[in-house]
């Protein structure tokens, strides 16, 4: 290993005791914040104590504060709002509260705080940090606590994940429960839209968010909502007309159903509240539409945490047990937060006047400062939402005689269609003419390519698989007909959704470029695989999806056993020689292990993998699982491994096995995949005709520089357009994987919460950043 990376074995938390609490609202994932706390925590060294009901639980003390063991946090992972309790808490506020609070801590000799809520438990956390030396000075003086004992818990250290639905909270681009509430939400609204399909109703929706509208802005790109109505960007004066206009056209355009979404704390531009009340009576008063309401509630609370959120909250409780280790007197209080797909950590003081200074632009109608201050995340969901949300009137367009086909390439991949409908929507709105091309480059040189309009695409969101349909044909065969096809209908760029074969067909189409200049136009791949396997990008439309069907079955295949004897499920999953699913799969589900190609294993491993679980089963614990990547081994198939459990675990606990299959690739897209395509889509557009328009030369396009032919992908933070060419020397043809891959780093963590020891790579965490650098550095994440 390089000496330039930094391993925690180094870090000791011998001695040290770390409390855990969840404070506020409860969100879906904070137990599988708490589950990773605690299990780091004892794998480290240090005693764990759950403080049960938040603060209250800390002023009360007594058995509220109990230490943790292993088997404590097991089966907690797929529960949702919190196992340990939550609770607003009067007495913390008091001085003699936090009082109280730090004598409950010092007995048991807790200095460290993992605090899980939203701003309002986190700035008390950050108070009580403050008050520390006072606190004890005062314990000290009535007696309560010796000399001794205030000098060695002098310091209290304290970091702070953020718990909340409405993602309300600057500093971090995704909270935890947040995706699983748009998982609810979006589960109601396809609901919804086949009811109200059958009978062309209008549905006004009222999803949380009193002070901030992401869960409505996000979910309203997300399902293709009409109007959505949000706190930060209140409705110009005519609005009503407007929204009104907005809806009756989509009827004659031959939709049956509207869905307007409102933020419980929508407004006006003179602050006034915009109910949903408000709303249906005056779609009944002006259009005399059939309308209903639906108001969620706490429906968006509840239910089990989605596989993001798992993760998410796997990937804080680690960094922040890393952070309180780490952490020396002078470290201020921090937040451990996601930015792009990197975990960072983040001053939480700055984090919570970022925070208060959005609703203080808000309240003084500094309405397009708010939406800046929310961050990058927000801002970029908001443009895209306003690309995609207004038909322009064909008169009020841009007309500029661009011709730009669409096609999907490869196996089919959940949020494809919104890509599709994404880019088609925005491409008009650009201008140009959009082309479908059914059936990829197959259907290509067939020449089944036609014009696809604004109203072709309506509804496309929420489909699952292709609705262009897909193939894995290369074009290399039939170049000379694609060329004419492409001459044919006077193509002057390429939009290719798809996954490997996708990347491939683009090389093969640059390479082609010498030969015919019908292919010297901008080209750009937008990553679209259940396998997550292409080069440049972390992330693929459609893994999301995927993962959630892989957890939604560990789960319920775990549950089939609950009350009988000790079981241990072997599961295989999809992707290739690429281990994405079955590692990321295998931290969301809890697994005990995941074979994958890319870290090869023997027989001395299974063998350790049997006897670990054996020694686990002899605990309180009465299930096991464990993952299998389809290619990861030619001679140590499922069978195999199924049976050497099976006789290996003899008396201690039997075996079944399960093949996952297709329904990994079917199924309702995710929000995250929803919102991913649409998103991604947009931006591809937009460069796309930014390159129309670089190389138009007298009369017509040509492009046949390396920055024209691009794949537009998700790197740590940002999100990057790279020409195809460069990302040929990163990429393994044969086994069609990337040679170096991110989540890799992930497996350790999955090892320390299935209790193996292992040397993990800290030299990617433990910077503290601060919010307005990593506001500045770049504003094109997702």
């Amino acid at each position: 290993m390089p000496d330039s990376k930094k391993f925690f074995e180094n870090l000791s938390g011998a001695g040290k005791s770390i409390g855990v609490l969840t404070s506020g609202g409860d969100a879906q994932g904070m137990n599988a914040a708490v589950r990773a706390v605690v299990r780091m925590g004892i794998y480290v060294g240090a005693k764990v104590y759950f403080v049960h009901e938040g603060y209250q639980g800390m002023v009360d003390g007594g058995d509220n504060i109990k230490e943790a063991s292993w088997e404590s946090v097991s089966s907690m992972l797929q529960v949702g709002g919190t196992v340990i309790g939550s609770a607003r808490c009067k007495d913390f506020r008091t001085h003699e509260g936090r009082l109280r609070a730090a004598l409950n801590l010092v007995q048991r000799g807790i200095t460290n705080l993992c605090v899980i809520g939203g701003d309002g438990s986190l700035t008390g956390a950050n108070l009580f940090r403050e008050e520390w030396s006072g606190l004890l000075d005062e314990l000290v003086q009535s007696g309560q606590i010796t000399e001794e004992a205030a000098q060695t818990h002098s310091v209290l250290h304290v970091v702070g994940m953020v718990g909340s639905i409405d993602n309300d909270f600057c500093g971090t681009d995704m909270t935890i429960g947040t995706d699983s509430a748009l998982h609810r939400i979006i589960e109601v609204v396809d609901a919804i839209m086949t009811t109200a399909q059958s009978h062309q109703r209008t549905f006004v929706l009222e999803v949380m968010g009193r002070h901030c509208g992401y869960l409505a802005l996000v979910s309203g790109l997300a399902c293709g909502a009409d109007w959505v109505l949000i706190p930060e960007m209140p409705p110009k004066d005519g609005w009503e007309e407007q929204m009104c206009h907005k809806l009756s056209e989509n009827r004659a355009d031959k939709k049956r159903l509207n869905i307007i979404i409102v933020a419980e704390g929508a407004i006006d531009h003179n602050n006034k509240p915009i109910t949903t009340d408000l709303i249906k009576d005056l779609v009944v008063r002006c259009l005399g539409f059939d309308t209903r309401v639906t108001i969620l509630g706490h429906v968006q609370r509840g239910g089990t945490p989605s596989a993001f959120d798992r993760i998410l909250a796997s990937r804080m409780g680690v960094e922040a047990v890393l952070a309180l280790l780490e952490a020396s007197p002078g470290t201020p209080a921090c937040v451990v937060s996601l930015c792009g797909n990197q975990a960072v950590r983040v001053p939480l003081m700055e984090c919570v006047q970022m925070t208060q200074e959005v609703q203080k632009a808000m309240d003084e109608k500094r309405f397009e400062e708010a939406v800046k201050l929310r961050g990058r995340s927000f801002e970029n969901n908001l443009n895209t939402y306003k690309l995609l949300s207004h038909r322009k009137i064909d008169a009020e367009l841009p007309h500029s005689s661009f011709n730009v086909a669409v096609l999907n390439v490869g196996a089919p991949a959940a949020g494809m269609n919104a890509a599709v409908r994404s880019a088609v929507r925005v491409g008009i709105t650009e201008g140009h003419t959009m082309f479908a091309v059914s059936d990829g480059f197959e259907g290509f040189y067939k020449g089944q390519i036609k014009e696809i309009k604004w109203g072709d695409v309506g509804g496309w969101t929420g489909q699952g698989g292709s609705l262009l349909g897909t193939k894995r044909t290369l074009p290399a065969k039939h170049i000379d007909k694609i060329a004419e096809q492409m001459r044919i209908h006077n193509i002057n760029a390429l939009l290719v959704i798809g996954g490997f074969e996708a990347f491939e067909s683009l090389l093969q189409l640059v390479d082609a470029r010498s030969s015919y200049e019908e292919f010297c136009v901008p080209m750009c791949m937008l990553p679209a695989t259940i396998s997550n396997n292409v080069s440049g990008t972390d992330l693929s439309i459609g893994a999301d999806t995927s993962l959630n069907a892989i957890v939604e079955t560990c789960d319920r295949i775990k549950q089939s056993a609950s009350g009988t004897k000790r079981r241990v499920f072997i599961i295989e999953t999809m992707g290739g020689y690429c281990g994405y699913l079955a590692t990321v799969g295998g931290l969301a589900a809890g697994a005990d292990a995941a074979y994958i190609y890319e870290e090869p294993f023997d027989i001395r491993d299974l063998q350790s993998n049997v006897e670990h679980l054996t020694e686990k089963m002899k605990t309180s614990i009465q299930r096991g699982l464990v993952l299998r990547n389809e290619n990861c081994s030619e001679n140590y198939t499922t069978d195999f491994i199924y049976q050497l459990y099976t006789e290996e675990g003899k008396g201690v606990f039997d075996c079944r096995k399960n093949v996952l299959g297709h329904m990994q690739q079917g199924g309702a897209p995710s929000p995250f995949d929803r919102n991913f395509g649409t998103k991604i889509a947009a931006k591809a557009m937009q460069w796309i005709s930014k390159k129309l328009k670089e190389f138009y030369r007298q009369g017509h396009v040509f492009a046949n520089t390396e920055d024209s032919a691009c794949l537009l992908g998700m790197r740590r933070r940002a999100l990057v357009f790279q020409p195809v060419v460069q990302l040929k020397d990163e990429t393994d043809f044969v086994h069609r994987i990337p040679k170096e891959q991110w989540w890799l780093r992930l497996r350790p963590l999955m090892k320390i919460l299935a209790k193996y020891k292992t040397s993990y790579d800290v030299s990617d965490s433990g910077q503290l950043e601060h919010i307005v650098r990593l506001r500045a550095k770049d504003n094109s994440a997702v």
